[in-house]
């Protein structure tokens, strides 16, 4: 009586074993990629948040402007792109001068303390920090700037720029992020208007 020994060929194992790895492959690449992917939209959505953050900041300290401590009117520039005003924001009691700008793809924020008496802003002791990046505003306007007629009366708003800073009641704040250059169908609009209280009429 003859018997058969049935088993797997070395050429069989050969291939189970490529195909197994092929398997193996394909399911790392995936998991990668789907790592990649959530690792990438984490970190959208970090800087979206960051982003509104500072404009949330960025709004308050312009509702709470004021004079400067050397005497200066409340609001020394304002550009569509970038605005220079005096404000507490240390809540030190003392008004700091603040500009922010737009530089490239950063939305940057320059400080400068008041020193001395009489007291002086000296343009050399501002501290410059990047408060959000990949802003997608190119040569769309970051600050929209309005007089008391508005919104009653919309003649003439928003302010031609620079906007005279003694007309400037209300400010627009307008600020697209978007970590993907050139996909400007998936910018992140952040968007506030905030009125200065104390240039407001109807105190």
């Amino acid at each position: 009586m003859r018997t058969t020994q049935k088993g797997f060929t070395l050429v069989e194992v050969s291939v189970g074993a490529a195909v197994m790895v092929i398997i193996a492959s394909a399911i790392a690449g995936l998991q990668y990629m789907i790592n990649q992917n959530q690792i990438l939209v984490f970190d959208n959505t970090i800087k979206v948040e960051i982003a509104n953050g500072s404009v949330t900041a960025l709004t308050r300290e312009i509702r709470t402007a004021r004079g400067g401590d050397n005497g200066a009117y409340t609001i020394e520039a304002a550009s569509n792109q970038s605005m220079t005003f005096f404000s507490d924001v240390d809540f030190d009691g003392q008004a700091e001068k603040v500009r922010y700008f737009l530089q490239g793809t950063d939305l940057t924020k320059g400080v400068i303390e008041p020193i001395g008496y009489p007291v002086t802003y000296p343009s050399n002791t501002e501290k410059v920090r990047v408060i959000a990046e990949n802003v997608r505003n190119g040569a769309l306007p970051i600050f929209y700037y309005y007089n008391a007629n508005w919104p009653t009366n919309p003649t003439g708003n928003p302010l031609p720029t620079p906007a005279d800073p003694d007309s400037i009641k209300l400010v627009r704040i307008h600020v697209r992020v978007n970590p993907k250059a050139n996909d400007s169908q998936r910018d992140y609009i952040l968007e506030a208007f905030t009125q200065i209280r104390t240039l407001k009429n109807n105190l």
